[in-house]
């Protein structure tokens, strides 16, 4: 094992532990941006003047009736931003736009001594407007000719003739929507200047330091002077790696210009119609076959919705190209990815960032071609598995691919699973208005950023004369637990009991040029910064007890809250770090990581993008009913690989979590947009949680298990543990392929169900609609999926 993965004797990492904050939580005394409001003095209310057009020029903007409201202080327009008019990196993004790109756009920001107040200026606001064309779906961005950001392509081998040569090609369409982050907390952010002129922007952001680069350039401040602390998220899931710099623009630049605090909040409403969402996408996939049902080529078009404007569709496509394959070897492939300009809400990073929308294309087409092959749709997917010494279309070598073959069989046991499938055969028999479904699918995700140069972190470690211990790193707490890990690991680390170890919050000026929480690799890379920070401490800390115990330095371990000699000697942890500091030892470190190994060409879309892959299956049994197309999901049974687990208990948490946010995308989620040509054309009608239906207790598994796969370290990850944010949310596509089997139940034998994304109940009713009305032959079965000997 490398000195990274290597875990020390009595670690406290590996140790099942509640998280952190779950007693504040539990208490109400855990603190999040906005309760911070209550504790400032003089806050001003910041909000915002929304156009009701999907496209628009803006031809005025008047305030004086706003300004006449009554506690109304200020209203802010790009004529007051002293720096650059924009929210984001690409420029693309005006703060306060001359063009209304999106229905709900936010055009100016009323500043009021109460919300109430700064409501009521902003519905005083006065906006001319010119409509312009607006183009909603991806099909008219297609027809359109709407584009943005460079295409790109995955390719291998030669597919054209590797088609020509299948003994079995099928072709067809897919389209799949999006999804609404619908984090607890809206998005937030609380700005006050003080005495010297610094700005410090409380955000709820997964990204402090991009936040700081943002309201720096806005306000044409140098970063040094803009100070951002993320204390704690309700929920982010992505949404706030990107999107929340604007808004705490909005309140800098409001407290810049009044001398008072600005509090920036989301309805949310807002937060729905203002904010954007996971990408939808559009694809035309052509797949080829050999005579065992080995897949031969593919050659599919993706097209990722990217609503206004660039933001992170460009890696959120990449992502979804190199996960086309999902756990697959797929001789030749042409992938090619582009996104469409659409007048939306600027579609962002969400939880697996492109991965799950490209793993779910190839999920779909041998969910779909399974029947028309006369394979089985579990033995489809086992026999085309990766092996030992095979690469991925953009040439990276898969790493341990026998853990998803062991993962599969332990799978396949632990949830009886032939046992099950004769039973759900006699179940269907029996009834003919209900039926039961059983399907199990893989999952393999690349960790790491796609942009090599996000894979770094950095730490602070303070040791202090008492012997307690504080740390600071650069990753944001959204309620996934990464500071419980942190905790553990500079414990296990130092050598100390955890109950020695308080976290501070994320603050740009204790660790800088930090990279945003996300890409599943928050503990990957700030633990490997804390495990620096405390190796450093812990070296030092080690020759002062080999002194004083007058040993070897290499005698000398620091366990339990001791220095310890192999003979039995020992001095306790207070006393040691009080005598380094007599000893005028220095007792703090800045820690650095780095994932090695990484090299990727944006352009040729080749090469190693990934530090490695986490494995994954679930096995979902669903039971449906024809008369509504309702269903629930009888039980569910997971294997996921987390490597040699930093803690149990956070773990699998996250893979209840994140397979149950793949559930509601997959089966329950519907963004609705009006596509009419009325003047509501553009809105989002699924706004609230009244029209947008969010997984709940009734959708949960009625059984569920999980289990952590076994004798699975990872040598080159910290203390040999791997990712577990992103992976495990697309699980669910193992609820999906249950209900198209329960669909197919309804209808003849070797028919091919085209299963809506998100399949709904409306959507399932249709298609047993289809399955039951179905002519024999495959070709009149599935119109848009060509069978060719």
């Amino acid at each position: 094992m490398s000195a990274l993965s290597e875990r020390p004797e009595s670690p406290s990492i590996g140790i099942a532990r509640p998280h952190e904050a779950a007693a504040a939580h539990v208490r109400g005394t855990a603190l999040y941006t906005d309760d911070l409001v209550a504790r400032t003095k003089d806050v001003l209310h910041a909000y915002p003047v929304q156009v009701a057009e999907a496209h628009a020029k803006v031809l005025a903007i008047r305030t004086e009736a706003a300004e006449a409201v009554p506690g109304v202080v200020r209203v802010l327009t790009a004529a007051d931003v002293p720096g650059v008019n924009d929210s984001g990196v690409h420029h693309d993004e005006p703060l306060f736009p001359s063009e209304v790109m999106f229905f709900g756009h936010a055009v100016c920001w009323v500043l009021g001594e109460t919300l109430e107040a700064a409501r009521l200026g902003a519905a005083a606001v006065e906006v001319d407007t010119e409509a312009l064309p607006s183009l909603v779906t991806v099909g008219d961005a297609i027809a359109a000719g709407s584009f943005q950001g460079e295409p790109r392509v995955v390719a291998r081998g030669d597919v054209d003739p590797a088609m020509a040569g299948s003994a079995h090609v099928f072709r067809g369409e897919f389209d799949f929507a999006g999804q609404e982050h619908f984090y607890l907390e809206t998005q937030c952010a609380l700005a006050h200047v003080d005495e010297s002129d610094q700005i410090f922007v409380q955000s709820s952001t997964q990204h402090p330091s991009e936040t700081q680069d943002i309201v720096a350039h806005v306000l044409g401040k140098h970063s040094h002077e803009v100070t951002v602390q993320s204390l704690r998220m309700g929920g982010g899931f992505g949404g706030k790696e990107w999107q929340p710099h604007g808004f705490a623009a909005v309140a800098a630049l409001g407290a810049t210009l009044t001398g008072r605090p600005v509090r920036l909040r989301l309805t949310r409403t807002q937060d729905m119609t203002m904010t954007g969402k996971r990408h939808g996408f559009h694809a035309e996939w052509s797949v080829g076959f050999d005579a065992e049902g080995k897949l031969q080529a593919l050659d599919v078009v993706l097209t990722a919705d990217g609503g206004w404007s660039l933001d992170l569709s460009e890696p959120v496509l990449a992502r979804a190209l190199c996960h086309v394959d999902n756990a697959y070897w797929i001789p030749h492939v042409r992938a090619l990815g582009r996104i469409a300009k659409t007048n939306k809400t600027s579609q962002t990073a969400f939880r697996g960032f492109g991965g799950p929308q490209g793993m779910l294309v190839i999920e779909d087409i041998l969910g779909r071609c399974a029947p028309l092959l006369g394979i089985d749709p579990t033995e489809l997917r086992r026999r085309n598995f990766y092996s030992e010494g095979q690469d991925t279309p953009y040439g990276m070598p898969v790493r341990h691919p026998e853990r998803i073959h062991r993962i599969w069989r332990q799978l396949l046991d632990l949830g009886d699973a032939e046992k099950r499938q004769a039973e759900i055969a006699a179940y269907n028999a029996k009834h003919a208005h209900s039926k039961r479904g059983l399907a199990i699918t893989p999952v393999k995700f690349g960790i790491s950023f796609n942009l090599t140069a996000f894979n770094q972190a950095g730490a602070l470690v303070h040791v202090y004369k008492d012997g307690s211990v504080l740390i600071n790193h650069g990753g944001t707490e959204m309620g996934q637990g990464l500071h419980t890990k942190m905790l553990q690991v500079a414990a296990t680390a130092l050598g100390v009991p955890p109950e020695k170890v308080r976290l501070a919050p994320t603050r740009t000026d204790k660790v800088p040029n930090t990279s945003a929480t996300a890409a599943s690799s928050g503990a990957d890379l700030n633990g490997g910064a804390v495990k620096n920070a405390c190796e450093q401490i812990r070296d030092r800390l080690l020759t002062v007890a080999a002194g004083k115990l007058g040993v070897p330095e290499n005698d000398v371990r620091i366990v339990r809250g001791a220095a310890r000699t192999p003979s039995g000697e020992e001095i306790g942890w207070d006393e040691l770090v009080h005598a380094a500091y007599f000893d005028r030892v220095h007792l703090s470190a800045a820690g650095y990581y780095r994932t090695e190994g990484l090299s990727w060409d944006s352009a040729r879309m080749s090469g190693t993008p990934f530090k490695y892959f986490a494995y994954g299956a679930a096995l979902a049994e669903v039971e449906v009913d024809d008369f509504t197309g309702a269903y629930r999901t009888r039980r569910v049974d997971i294997v996921h690989d987390v490597g040699d687990s930093l803690s149990p208990l956070i773990d699998i948490g996250q893979i209840e979590g994140g397979f149950v946010q793949g559930m509601g995308w997959l089966t329950l989620e519907d963004l609705r947009w009006d596509e009419s040509d009325r003047p509501s054309r553009g809105r989002l009608a699924t706004q609230a949680a009244s029209t947008y239906k969010l997984p709940s207790l009734s959708e949960m598994p009625e059984v569920f298990n999980v289990t952590l796969l076994a004798n699975a370290a990872e040598d080159g990850a910290v203390y040999g543990s791997k990712a577990v944010g992103e992976p495990p949310l697309m699980l669910a596509f193992a609820v999906r392929e249950a209900l198209r089997q329960a669909v197919a139940a309804f209808g003849e034998p070797g028919h091919s169900v085209d299963l809506a994304s998100p399949a709904t109940p409306e959507a399932v009713f249709w298609a047993i609609d289809r399955a039951v009305t179905a002519a024999p032959a495959v070709e009149a079965q599935v119109p848009d999926l060509v069978g060719q000997p």
